[in-house]
């Protein structure tokens, strides 16, 4: 998750005010003017009522600092327009904030950072250029290149913003300060190369990997590279990937499509690399899971502004699926804050399982508890690392999906259906079905379709975890317990399976689903998630 002006009063509300765009607030600034900073030296004001000085550097950059400070209750967003001249080849911005000492329980300073081009700020528009929240003190943009989390592309002539987000403001403000540099192309005829051209063509991963046919599969989608706030480089990632078992892996990088063309040449035959973004809104976290490689999907808005709903119809329209993401997370603005009705999976364990990712469980559960009873749609619970940087695991958990092959189409599609469970790791495999009269037969997922007294038994195989508890849950609650066998003496855990079976009707239980779980490590609790499944519907009612 994304976690620095003297202070003024506007004299000119024409060019600088506070804007609601049916967005979260936005404050935008005076512009930044570049029209006398030919003259090395030359400082003063912008015309915005910040403080700040401007120059020509010896090697023909122009720059400009500006500096404020935002008050506590600043809104969401400040806007810095910069008036880009033409013939610039490299917009360079570097920002510093303070970070005062603040008693214990009170919020202190977090500035986050990005960039909008010449085609403006609105909301869901074209011209986002990059995020990097509050991971990086600098960044650059110019045709051929761009730092981590933004995108490259020609520096047109016109009026570019930099956008700073206050994510906390201390009771006593936050003084900032931003420099912006103009680098210009050197002239052909001066012996240089010219203002370089077009952005080169993004190499994106492929849609399909070689597979295995039908076939369950793993997966890891929740990661972060350097593209966002992580430590790893794509090509740690998907080594690691592969390490730990994975078949396929979603980029998720906050706020940012940059990561979708980071991953050329680390694909393969046993790896498939689906793109998205991490959505970091004030009120939660949404994973748009298996986008069209390029979309870019805002993240400016906040619950009370009624626009989450647009948005996930355009992660549906890009082909992906609409994931809340540790709904109940403790970081500043991660519990979520828009419902369900527009998830198409929800994120309920997140990284080593923690006491919030218990709540999330429960949470799901009684969602699922009201659409059996209503017969309803279903939301099918996921897990994924949220891994950013050593010691972070990548694919702990995973989830394990039944996919007709190895190809976007067929994961999301497994995925969207519940075809799935969650595991801690490679080393956990689970096999669960429920079967009735006449031979009927369902698994993850599905619907076990028989009359209401008829008998079901429902049979959960374990490998991986022997010795440890296994729990069968209904809308009625935890309704049976067992422990596994264990390894006995010189057997290998990792390869030993051990069964639970347990019989019930479909008047008694709406769903089944199955958890194992370590051994609590306080009396009185449940012991930590090794791994869960999806349901299994039981009747004739429902989908």
């Amino acid at each position: 998750m994304d976690k620095d002006r003297d202070k003024h009063t506007p004299a000119d509300p024409g060019r600088r005010g506070l804007l609601v765009t049916g967005a979260a607030a936005a404050l935008t600034l005076g512009p930044v003017s570049f029209a006398s900073a030919a003259a090395p030296g030359g400082g003063g004001s912008d015309g915005s009522g910040t403080s700040g000085a401007s120059g020509a550097s010896g090697g023909g950059d122009l720059v400009r600092t500006v500096r404020g400070t935002l008050p506590p209750g600043a809104p969401d967003f400040v806007h810095l327009p910069v008036d880009v001249p033409e013939g610039i080849a490299e917009i360079h911005v570097a920002y510093a904030y303070e970070r005062p000492a603040v008693p214990a329980g009170t919020l202190g300073n977090a500035l986050d950072i990005g960039l909008f081009d010449e085609r403006g700020t609105r909301l869901g528009g074209p011209g986002f250029r990059g995020w990097s929240g509050g991971a990086r003190s600098e960044f650059f943009v110019r045709a051929d290149a761009a730092t981590p989390g933004y995108l490259p592309g020609p520096v047109r002539a016109g009026t570019w913003h930099i956008v700073l987000g206050p994510y906390t403001v201390a009771p006593a403000g936050l003084p900032y300060e931003v420099t912006v540099t103009l680098r210009p192309g050197p002239a052909p005829e001066a012996g240089g190369q010219p203002v370089p051209g077009e952005a080169p063509v993004p190499v994106y991963p492929p849609p399909r990997a070689k597979g295995r046919g039908r076939d369950w599969y793993r997966g890891d989608c929740h990661l972060h590279s350097v593209y966002s706030d992580g430590r790893r480089t794509p090509a740690e990632i998907a080594a690691l990937a592969r390490t730990a078992g994975l078949d396929f892996i979603n980029s998720s990088e906050h706020n940012t499509s940059a990561g979708h063309r980071a991953w050329e040449g680390l694909w393969g035959d046993d790896l498939l690399i689906l793109t998205g973004e991490e959505v970091t809104t004030r009120n939660g976290h949404v994973v748009a899971l298996g986008t069209d490689p390029g979309t870019f999907i805002d993240w400016r808005y906040r619950a009370r502004d009624n626009r989450f709903g647009h948005y996930a119809r355009e992660i549906r329209r890009a082909g992906g699926l609409v994931v809340p993401a540790h709904p109940h997370g403790t970081c500043l603005g991660c519990a979520w804050k828009f419902g369900f009705a527009d998830a198409d999976a929800v994120e309920v364990w997140n990284g080593p399982y923690t006491p919030d990712d218990e709540v999330s469980l429960a949470e799901w559960d009684n969602l699922l508890v009201a659409a059996a009873r209503s017969g309803g749609r279903w939301i099918p619970a996921m897990g994924s690392s949220d891994a950013h940087r050593d010691p972070d695991p990548v694919g702990t958990p995973q989830t394990v999906v039944l996919a007709e092959d190895l190809t976007r189409d067929a994961i999301l599609a497994g995925l969207r259906a519940g075809r799935s469970y969650v595991a801690e790791s490679a080393r956990v495999s689970l096999s669960f079905g429920a079967t009735g009269g006449r031979g009927r037969h369902a698994g993850i997922g599905e619907r076990l379709r028989v009359a209401a007294d008829a008998p079901v038994t429902v049979r959960l195989d374990v490998t991986g975890a022997p010795g440890r508890t296994v729990r069968f849950l209904t809308d009625q609650g935890i309704v049976h317990t067992a422990t596994l066998p264990g390894a006995g003496s010189g057997a290998a855990p990792a390869a030993y399976t051990g069964s639970v079976e347990w019989r019930t009707t479909a008047s008694y239980a709406t769903y089944v689903r199955a958890e194992v779980r370590h051994p609590p490590a306080a009396p009185g609790l449940p012991g930590a998630l090794i791994a869960f499944t999806n349901p299994i519907f039981l009747g004739e009612r429902g989908k």
